[in-house]
């Protein structure tokens, strides 16, 4: 009734302007939409044909804030199996539910981002969406605009989680959101007429959602970080991300900036790898898949100059070892802990998928660190000496750590240490015997 009257109000808005919602209408259909969280008021909703009803308002409205209401109340009612079962099986509710992310209204955005990560989260419906999303390429389009273009810290973290999910999903839609990028899209605009969108790429954008979250929203960080690094699974996503226009400087730089200088750091506690423990697993996954691609990438030349190396190279190596240190010092408390009391089975399992996560951060970390102490030359050693990103402490906690499993790169370390610093060579040597130095 309140967007198709009976009798058309002769002094409402023209057509195609936005309208507000009545106030009094506005705090009764607000008090609906917190009742939907009930299960027995949302099956009531649903035989009340109440998805029927929002079709008509999406179709007619141009009240934002009605339209944001609306499709929250959906996504409350998604929560409970049967009724996201009935909702994602109505193709054609299906597609305007769809259609709502290419809406310029950032409340609309975030309830429809938050209905569809509720229904690609029920195993039972979650196909149905993936099919569907695969089969309409605006919604790639105006994805890729909400994360280039958006400050809305909680949408971006919204619309990461749902991409996060679908390539989760689906290999197959991100394989094409990957080879993506079409020209003349057609995105949001506020008068409801077409506009053309640039010829988006996924990883640019990933990348411009990432920096507007990464001080805001330490959860939001995580979730790009894991999409970021789900891109490497497939060669297809590592080209992408080294063959961008760039040649991936805007990546390193972005994940380097964030182990260097802001996790992790020298003045944090170690127990702090506990918190960051997934979002480091994922940053140094995509360092290490893009710094074993990078020999046939542009940025190769500056890695063999000795000064960018140092700058860009020494920093990320010693942050590794203290990732290393701290994880050490996490083991030690959790011994002691588990000596002064029992743990409950629930705890038990609690601490077990702790030191999984750590486990995963600890094998990321060596196998980038290792790879990385094959490239060091004397120049680059004796410059990460003077800094004090390499001593005789962080160079034994790098090779209890490398050793056995990378012992060939420990080994080729330690005969570029040596012409660097024989003193610390021979302490090395005799804390490792097992290493043999062919000089």
């Amino acid at each position: 009734q309140v967007i198709a009257p009976a009798e058309p109000d002769p002094a409402a808005s023209p057509e195609g302007t936005r309208t507000e919602l009545d106030e009094e209408m506005e705090n009764d259909i607000c008090k609906v939409w917190d009742m939907s969280m009930d299960e027995d008021v949302a099956l009531f909703l649903q035989e009340f044909n109440a998805p029927d009803i929002f079709m008509g308002v999406f179709a007619k409205s141009k009240c934002p804030r009605l339209t944001e209401i609306c499709v929250g109340i959906l996504g409350n009612m998604a929560c409970f199996q049967d009724i996201c079962m009935s909702i994602s099986k109505d193709e054609n509710l299906g597609q305007v539910l769809l259609q709502r992310l290419c809406d310029s209204d950032s409340p609309t955005l975030l309830e429809t981002s938050r209905l569809l990560l509720t229904c690609l989260s029920q195993p039972e419906v979650a196909t149905v969406w993936v099919e569907r999303i695969r089969e309409n390429p605006s919604v790639y389009d105006c994805v890729c605009f909400i994360m280039s273009s958006s400050t809305n810290v909680e949408l971006l973290v919204k619309v990461g989680e749902v991409v996060d999910k679908l390539f989760d999903l689906d290999e197959e839609l991100m394989l094409n959101w990957i080879k993506n990028g079409t020209c003349q899209s057609v995105g949001p605009s506020v008068d409801d007429s077409p506009e053309e969108l640039p010829d988006f790429k996924i990883v640019p954008c990933i990348l411009e959602a990432a920096k507007q979250v990464r001080s805001d929203n330490p959860e939001g960080l995580d979730v790009y970080m894991h999409i970021l690094q789900l891109l490497t699974t497939v060669d297809e996503g590592i080209q992408a991300i080294v063959q961008a226009p760039d040649g991936g400087k805007e990546t390193w730089s972005l994940l380097y900036d964030l182990v260097c200088q802001e996790l992790c750091q020298p003045d944090d506690p170690p127990i702090i790898v506990q918190e960051q423990k997934t979002v480091l697993a994922s940053i140094l996954s995509v360092l290490s898949a893009m710094f074993a691609s990078q020999t046939e990438q542009e940025y190769t030349r500056m890695r063999k100059s000795k000064l960018c190396f140092f700058l860009f190279y020494m920093p990320l190596i010693g942050s590794l070892i203290r990732i290393l240190q701290y994880m050490e010092g996490c083991g030690k408390r959790a011994v002691e802990n588990s000596k002064e009391s029992e743990q409950e089975e629930t705890g038990r399992t609690e601490i077990n998928e702790e030191d999984f996560h750590l486990k995963i951060l600890k094998d990321i970390c060596c196998e980038l660190l290792s790879n990385m102490l094959q490239e060091l030359t004397k120049e680059n050693t004796l410059e990460g000496l003077h800094q004090g990103h390499l001593n005789e402490q962080t160079c034994s906690c790098a090779f209890q750590n490398l050793l056995p499993l990378y012992f060939a790169s420990v080994e080729s370390f330690l005969e570029v240490l040596r012409e660097a610093d024989q003193t610390l060579a021979d302490n090395l040597e005799k804390r490792f015997p097992n290493l043999k130095v062919h000089t």
